[in-house]
């Protein structure tokens, strides 16, 4: 077994057992592609890796070894196109199984992943590319994402290759018949070529409330910092079925899709829905007899609108959840359909998970859970002083200036000044508030830097502020979640008009409609209200937790 190699022990026989003596071994040459993906492939011919179907009768059964030698060939492709150790690739794959391809081939080259969202406009993607110097990009065949990527190509000079999977487009290379010719075996290279667990393995861009996205660089330990997050929070079980619900675009496909459950020698399950539905959900939960599960608040919720009992889920061992605030009465509704609980967890696009309910002690409904083993977290002030239990505070990871623990981000590529800002002393702030019971338990109380979390999303205000700013009818506005009982949070504009404009049906759709246009669509909000000022502090800054209190208060109990 595989994750022997990284974990002296793995059994743990109590939550406090976990914390204190859970121990991960970092190889310094640590490549993912090499080392667990060829690795299961040399030591089980036939193991399964991925499980995979669509909305079209698509299915896919893949095993370690034909990814290993799938993969290979993509790295030679890749080589022959002129892409090697460092440049940055951006995949847009949505949940297409070429993913599972491509990510390990990218590893093994030492190219840089970057995912990314099959919703980004002209605007993200030009954005993205000159942020990155993108050299190389592949893409599902989607007619929109494809449009946005060459009508952005006049802006962003560094993307020199464009490939598409499943379908043909002019001036774009097909992948299938690209990667045909080249040979499935590859020798991990040595010397200048090789990769070290020190250097960026992966690029995640994420929203800012005062900034355009940041970009969050991780280096190759990372996957190691993930098995905490499969084995002791998912629970995924070796040689069986686990579905985390998760585009491939966002910082939760690796959380659950790829790295911690194939460490673990889980088998990947992966849908890749046209739509989501509470109903699709259930249904393949049903038929493929998925083991573990892990899903957005949201898409509970969504399931739970449907008749629960009439699927035959007795194949599930464990329900976990993130992405969002999770509402007690969703635990209490899966559990009395379903008999399972829900254990939440709860980290960011920066680390891997930092909080969770990990299954030794009871759950309390609301509450985050516990530390994670390989992160000393502790509650501070705004000046930086820990709080005492029952006290919000700003949660921290300390110690980093003695130890980088495997999984935290390594740097905001490109911008020297925020990295040492972020990780230059003592501690990382992850800038979300929570507080601590006598017990050891958090419980979450808000992020400190207004990011929406929205379906599973996350949204950050000022980049739907700048878009609705474009629009001659705006003059300011403030972008904050408002509660909703489906989705948990939607995105609200609270916006202040311009001479000559009145309030109307009209202009709300018409201001939704130019957020779908300049910014990725999920982002346009779902509610507009017009005010003849916003509420400001006495500096002139937008008091949007003013905003967000009075929505909370008018919303229904």
């Amino acid at each position: 077994m595989l994750l022997e190699k990284y974990l002296p022990r793995i059994e743990f026989d109590s939550y406090e057992d976990l914390k204190n003596n859970y121990t991960v071994i970092e190889p310094d040459d640590f490549n993912f592609g090499f080392d667990i993906v060829d690795g299961w492939a040399k030591e089980d011919v036939n193991k399964r890796a991925l499980v995979w179907c669509d909305d079209h009768g698509g299915e896919k059964v893949l095993t370690f070894s034909e990814i290993s030698r799938m993969s290979n060939k993509v790295v030679h492709f890749l080589k022959s196109l002129g892409i090697k150790k460092g440049d940055r690739v951006m995949l847009i794959l949505r949940r297409r199984w070429e993913y599972w391809v491509c990510a390990p081939a990218l590893h093994k080259l030492g190219a840089v992943l970057i995912p990314a969202s099959l919703q980004l406009t002209k605007k993200d993607i030009i954005y993205r590319a000159n942020s990155a110097e993108i050299k190389a990009v592949i893409c599902v065949n989607d007619k929109y994402v494809l449009d946005q990527v060459d009508a952005s190509l006049a802006e962003a000079p560094s993307i020199k290759h464009r490939i598409v999977v499943a379908g043909e487009r002019e001036g774009w290379l097909n992948f299938a018949e690209s990667i045909e010719p080249f040979s499935e075996e590859f020798e991990r290279p040595t010397g200048e070529e090789a990769t070290k667990a020190t250097d960026t393995m992966l690029i995640y861009f994420t929203s800012g409330t005062t900034s355009m996205p940041k970009l969050v660089a991780h280096n190759f330990k990372y996957p190691l910092g993930q098995i905490v997050t499969a084995k002791y929070w998912q629970h995924v079980e070796e040689n069986k079925l686990h579905m985390s619900v998760s585009d491939s675009g966002w910082a939760k496909f690796g959380w659950g899709k790829i790295y911690g459950q194939w460490i673990c020698g889980a088998t990947i399950f992966a849908y890749d829905m046209d739509k989501f539905t509470g109903a699709g959900l259930l249904s393949v939960l049903e038929k493929y007899k998925v083991t573990t599960f892990c899903a957005p608040p949201t898409m509970y919720r969504f399931m739970l609108q449907e008749d629960v009992r009439k699927y035959d889920l007795s194949s599930i061992h464990h329900c976990a959840t993130a992405g969002e605030p999770l509402n007690p009465e969703v635990v209490k509704q899966w559990k009395e359909l379903t008999g399972h609980m829900i254990y939440e967890g709860f980290g960011q696009t920066e680390t891997t998970v930092v909080l969770a309910n990990f299954g030794w002690d009871e759950v309390k409904p609301g509450s985050t859970g516990k530390p994670s083993p390989i992160y000393n977290i502790t509650l501070v002030d705004a000046d930086g002083n820990e709080v005492e239990d029952g006290e919000e505070g700003f949660i921290v990871v300390k110690g980093i200036d003695e130890h980088m623990p495997a999984g935290l981000f390594t740097s905001y590529f490109g911008d020297k000044e925020r990295t040492q800002r972020e990780l230059g002393g003592k501690y990382y702030s992850l800038g979300d508030m929570a507080w601590r019971d006598s017990d050891g338990y958090y419980w979450f109380v808000g992020r400190g830097d207004d990011i929406i979390k929205c379906s599973g999303y996350r949204i950050g205000p000022f980049e739907v502020e700048s878009a609705l700013i474009e629009h001659p009818a705006v003059v300011e506005c403030a972008i904050t979640a408002a509660p909703d009982p489906i989705r948990g949070q939607v995105v609200k504009a609270t916006v202040v008009l311009a001479k000559g404009y009145e309030p109307s049906d009209e202009l709300v759709k018409e201001l939704q409609n130019h957020v779908k246009k300049v910014t990725a669509p999920y982002k346009y909000p779902r509610i507009v209200e017009f005010v003849d000022e916003l509420p400001k502090t006495l500096g002139g800054k937008i008091k949007r937790a003013q905003i967000r209190r009075e929505d909370q208060e008018k919303a229904p109990k």
